[in-house]
């Protein structure tokens, strides 16, 4: 029992270190960082469909306001594939104004921390486990995600 446990616990390892080692060498084909410029990478699991999944970027930084208004920045991420590989990457040159919903806050109300993000439409990125989602930003612009899921459930819309 010890032994098949030692195998199955050196397969894993072996197979994490290839994945990783794979994922390396993924990365050796994006193009070099701009100076001023950060790069993040998400690796997201396998999935038995992954066509049902998608991936939110949220990029944005953490800011103090008030707790009334809505806040958001300008600025909009650029998808760019790199030649010969097919490979995406999403760019963001550079984070624009903050702005924001024109709600009176009350003047004796604290500020508080929010990570405020580009305005729009959330950026939804095909799910791939195969391939590192690369994002370039500037150093002081963070990248988060979150991972959306279809539901099974498909209905029938009615003519009219």
């Amino acid at each position: 029992m010890t032994t098949i446990r030692h195998l199955a616990a050196s397969v894993l390892c072996a197979l994490a270190v290839s994945f990783t080692a794979h994922a390396a060498d993924n990365l050796k084909v994006f193009p070099p960082l701009d100076e001023g410029m950060v790069r993040y990478v998400i690796n997201v699991p396998k999935q038995r469909d992954e066509a049902a999944f998608k991936v939110e970027l949220q990029v944005g930084k953490i800011v103090r306001t008030d707790a009334v208004n809505r806040h958001f920045f300008g600025g909009a991420i650029e998808t760019k594939t790199i030649d010969g590989w097919g490979f995406d990457r999403h760019v963001l040159r550079e984070l624009g104004a903050l702005g924001g919903t024109l709600m009176a806050p009350d003047p004796k109300a604290p500020q508080i921390d929010r990570f405020v993000t580009l305005r729009g439409d959330p950026q939804l990125l095909r799910y791939n486990s195969q391939l590192p989602l690369v994002v370039y930003v500037p150093k002081d612009v963070q990248v988060r995600y979150r991972i959306w899921r279809a539901s099974h459930l498909i209905q029938r819309a009615k003519q009219g």
